[in-house]
This record gives C-alpha cells, structure tokens and sequence, in this order.
C-alpha cells in the first residue's frame, strides 16, 4: 500500500509515517498543501492522509480538487475539530473517513488498512481472462460463452484470482478477503471451494495450485 501524509505538524507526520512504514506501507510525507497536490498528480496512493488546516491548499481543496479530477485516491481527512458538523462537512467534500486529533494511531492503521482496501478493490467492473468473464455489477460469470452458476463463495474466490492478474494469491489472503472475520484460519474452506471452483470451470484447468505458496489463474 502507498500512503500520502500532508500535514504540517512535521514531528506528528515524520512519526506518522515511520509507524505506517513497520507495516509494510510505502508512506510519502509533505507538510503543505500544494506540495501534496503534487504528489497527488503525479502519484498513485491508495489512501492519502490530509490536514484540514495546512499552510497552501487546505486538506478541504485538496478533497476537491481529488474528486474533482476523478483520482482514485482513498481520503482521511485530519482536524482537531471534534463536531459533528466539521465530519460532515468533512465528508461531504468528498472524505472516505474522517479522524480527530489527537488519535490513538492504533485506530490511525486500522482506517488506513481498510481504506487501502477499498482503493483496491477499485477496479474494472468485468474482469475477463482465458476465456472467463465476470461481471461484478451483475453477478454473473460465463467461460467460453457459457453461464455458470458459482456459490457466493466461489464468485469471490474467482474475483480475487482474476484481479491477480495471473500472480500468486496465497490461500491466506483468500480466507481474508472473501470470508468474514470469524473464519478459522486453520480451516480448509478454501481448498473445498477451490476445488469446487476449479470443477465448475472445468477443462483445461485454470486455477493453479502451488503448493505452500497459494493459487494462480492461467493456462
């Protein structure tokens, strides 16, 4: 995940980001506003995380001109304004989330976690790949031009694996984004539904296993 952090409390960004960067997030830190919308333009982040009330572009102009301009950016707006008329003012701009300060930066990662989420998850609404074509918006999927009826759990099996994009996915992040937080990681739900998966699409075989590493689409 790629990070923005503009705020121009510069010891509250520089440790902002040294903590985003122990998990594993590539994080750019500048401390106004026109150097962010620099970054912004040239730059893809998943989630950029902005001061309302910086020096140059406001983190509200910021939220503008990213919706505006069609970026695929996630956005947590920053402010020690508590209201809630500030939220939703702050939303209504065009914020995915909204955090006062001071934060607990344990609850900072987990809204930068599930924003980078999101932004993943923007994608192409069908997704089409050796002769299989899923379409998100209307739930369906056919291989060769023929329909196939897939369990919710297989349709968003084949989604993660057709958004891969040919690269490996491991059987953990299948059990992280296709079931729900009370799944037993040590279940074998995910060979079953491979498996399953696999038959329903039938020959050649598609869905390849890679032992102690995870699966790929291909032929």
């Amino acid at each position: 995940m790629r990070v923005l952090i503009a705020d121009d409390e510069r010891i509250l960004a520089d440790t902002t980001a040294d903590g985003l960067r122990d998990f594993a997030m590539a994080v750019d830190v500048v401390y106004d506003g026109d150097a962010a919308l620099e970054r912004i333009t040239v730059n893809r982040y998943d989630v950029a995380i902005l001061d309302r009330d910086m020096p140059g572009l406001t983190g509200d102009e910021l939220c503008q001109h990213v919706v505006d301009a069609g970026i695929d950016t996630r956005l947590l707006l920053l402010t020690a304004a508590a209201g809630i008329r500030d939220r939703v003012e702050g939303l209504g701009l065009g914020a995915d989330d909204y955090l006062t300060k001071p934060f607990a930066f344990a609850e900072l990662v987990a809204r930068v976690q599930a924003l980078g989420r999101r932004a993943n998850q923007a994608q192409k609404p069908v997704l089409e790949r050796d002769g299989i074509v899923l379409d998100v918006p209307r739930h369906t999927v056919s291989r060769d031009g023929l329909p196939l009826r897939l369990s919710p759990k297989e349709f968003a099996v084949l989604r993660i694996l057709l958004r891969a994009d040919g690269a490996l996915v491991s059987a953990e992040d299948l059990l992280e984004q296709a079931w729900d937080e009370h799944a037993d990681p040590f279940t074998n739900s995910v060979r079953v539904t491979v498996m399953t998966l696999r038959k329903k699409l039938g020959a050649p075989t598609v869905i390849h296993t890679v032992p102690r590493v995870g699966y790929r689409l291909g032929r």
